[in-house]
């Protein structure tokens, strides 16, 4: 593939200096919105709604089983392009504690997507330098299935580049309720510390951003209590379709707000 277009000037008086023209170059090949992020200023933990998989199917007239397919194919991509932005941490709502709702048949047909995804894709990205962590009130799966996840988690990498949090039947109240649970069991004191440190996400950092794709303007019971200070963002674009490029535009868009933070 030819690079772009560049112009070679003749005279000292017109000649940019040599960093302009890379910085031009650069431009053109990765896109504006990457060249302008200041990368002393990247969001620690992102976490990101995976909404629109059925919305996206049904427009295009297909069954609802290849929309969930296609935004499972989606979460590497998006991954790795968060790793590349020096993203350390990612959170992505797949499946919640409503979600075990839904009809029997797309709740089968979504857990046996999770065993894909631990059997094979999630090995891609351990290789790529990714550690998994699965979160929420993973005894409601088969034991087969929590075998799985439990596998994966132990092949991860102890100093990896990015840490993928798997929010499986997950709802943000539960996390509190059973944190708070854990506590009172102990007779220990409940603070924020305390009960930070036993929610099921435990180590992540809060999230400096959640993303909800699809076009709905609300968390639907995600790290409710993790969220107080997140920027959120709302794109229109359902989840098979959200792109590197979107996330990027988001990053550089948290770059611009005054995070004051409460003071």
């Amino acid at each position: 593939m030819p690079l772009p277009y560049i112009t070679w000037f003749t005279t000292e008086e017109a000649r940019p200096e040599p960093e302009h023209i890379m910085l031009e170059l650069r431009a053109k090949i990765f896109g504006r919105a990457q060249m302008d992020m200041n990368m002393q200023n990247v969001p620690l933990c992102v976490g990101i709604i995976l909404d629109g998989n059925r919305r996206w199917a049904k427009e295009r007239g297909l069954p609802l089983s290849e929309g969930h397919r296609r935004g499972l194919n989606n979460v590497e991509p998006i991954a790795l392009a968060a790793r590349d932005l020096g993203i350390k941490h990612l959170a992505l709502y797949a499946f919640s504690t409503e979600n075990w709702s839904r009809s029997k048949e797309e709740v089968s047909m979504l857990t046996a997507l999770f065993e894909t995804m631990a059997a094979r894709k999630a090995n891609r990205l351990i290789e790529e330098g990714a550690k998994i962590r699965f979160v929420g009130d993973l005894w409601r799966f088969s034991e087969n299935l929590q075998k799985l996840l439990r596998e994966v988690e132990a092949k991860s990498p102890s100093d990896p580049k990015i840490t993928i949090w798997i929010c499986l039947s997950y709802g943000g109240r539960a996390d509190i309720v059973q944190a708070a649970s854990v506590l009172a069991k102990r007779r220990e004191s409940i603070t924020e510390e305390s009960l930070q440190e036993n929610l099921w996400t435990a180590g992540m950092p809060n999230p400096d951003i959640i993303i909800r794709t699809g076009g709905e303007q609300r968390l639907s019971n995600f790290l409710l209590w993790q969220s107080a200070y997140s920027e959120l963002f709302f794109p229109k674009t359902f989840w098979p379709e959200f792109t590197k490029e979107e996330l990027e535009n988001i990053v550089h868009q948290y770059q611009t707000r005054n995070r004051r933070m409460g003071v």
